[in-house]
């Protein structure tokens, strides 16, 4: 009896080491995370809690290599590279740059974007449909908004008559958002005036002519080099000195001062990169996977600013605000 219970302890002990052997190892996923930002914000760690709870840990079977470029082009560039150098699964790029940037540094890495305004505009990829390539993600659209930040303003400045509009001419989305804010501005009255800007040391003298020329109010394009967060505040402080009512697209304005921001999620947009990503990771091809419109906007009014401006904003409008700083 005794024989016969060592023999079944060593086929048991037998049987648990075949079964470890063929159980396959936890697999490690390398994701990349490229971005033109100085350093991570919200949304980044938004990205990481949503990677988690699909799954996929840091530490245990995800290893993230984040880079980022504090808005230099080339040591973006030479991120990409890295990164395509590291042999990451994918990488998800955030703006249009990285975007670019990775797509440069590899085409057959799989790329999820983020904060991206018109993907098809920029060529990152074929259609909204159908994507192609390597490359696909989630579009700001903030195109088709610029009528809706334009009206906003109308709403708290019913006599408005005259928008700077602040952009950098090479940011190649600029072309859907002026079109569509021309063809609002035109049966309000509105006269625009565009502020061209490529460098931070641009902004301070346009905001000057802007003022000097009569503005009612500003509208901050989005991009990049405008909404980097070493540049935000500067830029905020800038237009609270010229004391012109502004609207932006990103919800960080509004908190660092701005008057009010309208436009998708950021918070949302990485929740939902993170779940392209595990697609892909589990074996969909980018160029099967349609590039995702915004689904969630967000409306702030920063109330601080509006009384510091001598402003009443509508009730009409805060009742549809998402978020009142006061």
């Amino acid at each position: 009896m005794a024989r016969l219970g060592t023999a079944v302890v060593a086929l048991l002990l037998v049987g648990y080491a075949v079964a470890s052997i063929a159980q396959p190892a936890t697999k490690l996923h390398r994701i990349g995370y490229l971005s033109l930002t100085a350093a991570p914000e919200t949304p980044q760690s938004v990205l990481v809690q949503e990677l988690r709870e699909l799954g996929y840990i840091e530490g245990r079977n995800l290893v993230l290599e984040q880079r980022y470029a504090a808005a230099d082009l080339k040591r973006l560039e030479r991120f990409a590279a890295e990164l395509a150098s590291l042999k990451v699964d994918l990488i998800i790029a955030s703006a249009t740059p990285a975007v670019q940037a990775a797509q440069r540094a590899s085409r057959t890495i799989p790329i999820v974007f983020v904060a991206v305004v018109d993907p098809v505009g920029a060529r990152l990829v074929a259609s909204l449909a159908r994507p192609g390539g390597n490359t696909t993600g989630i579009s700001l659209l903030s195109a088709e908004l610029s009528a809706k930040r334009l009206e906003l303003l109308g709403e708290v400045l019913p006599r408005l008559s005259r928008v700077a509009v602040l952009l950098n001419p090479s940011n190649t989305s600029n072309a859907l958002q002026l079109r569509e804010l021309q063809s609002a501005a035109r049966p309000r009255g509105v006269q625009l005036e565009f502020l061209e800007v490529t460098l931070p040391g641009e902004i301070e003298p346009a905001l000057k002519k802007a003022a000097r020329d009569g503005a009612n109010a500003l509208m901050v394009f989005d991009d990049p080099m405008l909404g980097a967060p070493n540049q935000r505040a500067r830029l905020v402080a800038s237009v609270q000195s010229h004391r012109l009512p502004a609207v932006a697209g990103f919800a960080a304005f509004a908190d660092a001062g701005l008057l009010l921001t309208y436009g998708p999620s950021f918070l949302h947009q990485f929740r939902r990169a993170a779940a392209y990503a595990d697609r892909i990771l589990k074996g969909a091809i980018p160029a099967d996977l349609p590039v995702e419109q915004p689904a969630e906007f967000e409306l702030i009014v920063n109330m601080k600013t509006a009384r510091s401006l001598g402003l009443a904003v509508p009730n009409s409008v805060l009742l549809r605000a998402n978020r009142i700083i006061d």
